[in-house]
């Protein structure tokens, strides 16, 4: 009986899995960018920077988590 690695990044027919797609590159740069504008937003609060900050953090935030929304929306069809 052929021993099997759990770990091995293999489909059940052996070969290789592919890697990740432009999709899922896409998704995870907007999540990196929804998470790191909330960040700056907080960081900025607790600053007492300009409100240009706030406005430029939020309109990121906005943007990142619409499209999100609306990719997750379209891939439901």
């Amino acid at each position: 009986m052929p021993k099997t690695d759990p770990y091995r990044l293999t489909g059940t027919d052996g070969t290789s899995s592919p890697g990740p797609t432009r999709r899922d590159v896409l998704r995870s740069m907007l999540w990196v960018l929804v998470v790191i504008s909330t960040v700056a937003n907080m960081a900025a609060s607790y600053a007492d920077a300009h409100t240009w900050v706030h406005l430029a953090c939020g309109a990121v935030t906005v943007v990142c988590g619409g499209s999100l929304v609306v990719r997750s929306l379209r891939g439901r069809r």
